[in-house]
């Protein structure tokens, strides 16, 4: 059956034969309705597929279960890993998620923003962009949105979850130190913000620490081929270097197939330290040894942080900092004898 319009109380009052009030009654579960009356409604209800509107439901009473999330490159595993755990997390509390890549577009990420205010989201775990301004921080604090931001902080007004990177990148190089390597690069990423400029901090001050060669750092793209085509580069121009840690697992996995593509394997000529322990890393051949955040668990500790913040509006804006564990697995070993 085609209708002319989507069903509302009146199409399931009709087609019960009650009133709308009756109607509204069973769906809120109120009111003195016998059970065959009620059973019929709900019998109405699914004939005519009809569903609540929650947005008018949430003007009327202050509330709103649906929450907003807003972050980078949706394609990458990480964030799909990530968008699992916020997700299954709100969901046991009766939120829904609508999740938006913003690309690390400043003027893209203020119209998703201004979205899914304007679709009256109850809540936002945001990942905020370069060239967030201060216009976009008072547009959501004069919505006094809830909001949870990770990775990259821009307010100390609002609850964050960010990453020990620093401290991350120097285990990753004492681990390296220890097995023998002496030149070791630094892989991927192009922004110099947090959290990749707190990383390249942890690496060189880890470089210093254990008396090794400066720095080496090659920007690249956070994704597979770019990895790829930078080990490619550095293999030709650095044969010197003996290991290196990547700004992701993305492209720790690509350096590793740049390594195949010339013969060589992670492990073996040269060794490989990716970032957050995506499914894909221990899946791998020869599988990852990367530093771990556990991408679904901070998905779920996000999810907590909003959930508190709903619970108690006033409380004081709370950090959480996320420790990444180093696991070893297989593209990490001496360096190759000379």
């Amino acid at each position: 059956m085609i209708m002319a319009e989507r069903p509302k109380l009146s199409t399931v009052a009709a087609a019960a034969g009650v009133s709308t009030a009756t109607v509204s009654q069973v769906l809120r579960g109120t009111g003195r309705i016998s059970a065959r009356t009620r059973e019929r409604v709900l019998a109405a209800v699914r004939a005519v597929n009809y569903l609540p509107d929650r947005r008018a439901a949430a003007l009327r009473s202050g509330e709103n279960h649906e929450i907003g999330l807003v972050l980078h490159h949706l394609a990458n595993p990480f964030n799909a890993e990530l968008i699992s755990g916020v997700s299954d997390r709100l969901e046991r509390d009766g939120h829904l998620v609508s999740v938006l890549d913003s690309r690390d577009d400043a003027d893209r990420q203020t119209r998703n923003l201004r979205a899914l205010i304007g679709n009256r989201r109850g809540g936002l775990i945001w990942v905020p962009a370069s060239g967030t301004d201060a216009a976009t921080l008072d547009l959501l604090t004069a919505q006094r949105l809830p909001v949870v931001t990770l990775l990259h902080r821009v307010s100390e007004g609002f609850d964050h979850v960010g990453l020990r990177d620093a401290a991350a990148l120097g285990r990753a190089v004492d681990h390296l130190a220890r097995l023998g390597h002496r030149h070791i690069a630094f892989l991927g990423g192009t922004t110099p913000r947090a959290p990749r400029s707190e990383r390249i901090d942890g690496y060189a001050r880890a470089l210093a620490a254990h008396r090794l060669g400066p720095p080496h750092v090659l920007p690249c793209d956070d994704s597979k081929p770019a990895g790829l085509a930078a080990m490619l580069a550095l293999r030709e121009t650095r044969p010197d270097v003996t290991a290196v840690v990547c700004n992701g697992d993305m492209v720790a996995l690509g350096a590793c197939l740049g390594l195949a593509r010339r013969g060589e394997m992670a492990g073996r000529e040269i060794s490989v330290i990716g970032f957050d322990d995506v499914a894909d890393a221990a899946l791998a051949t020869p599988a990852l040894t990367t530093l771990s955040v556990a991408p679904y668990d901070l998905g779920c500790l996000l999810a907590d942080r909003l959930l508190a913040r709903l619970a108690d509006p006033a409380a004081a804006p709370v950090t959480r900092h996320v420790e990444a564990t180093l696991v070893i697995r297989d593209t990490t070993a001496p360096p190759p004898p000379h």
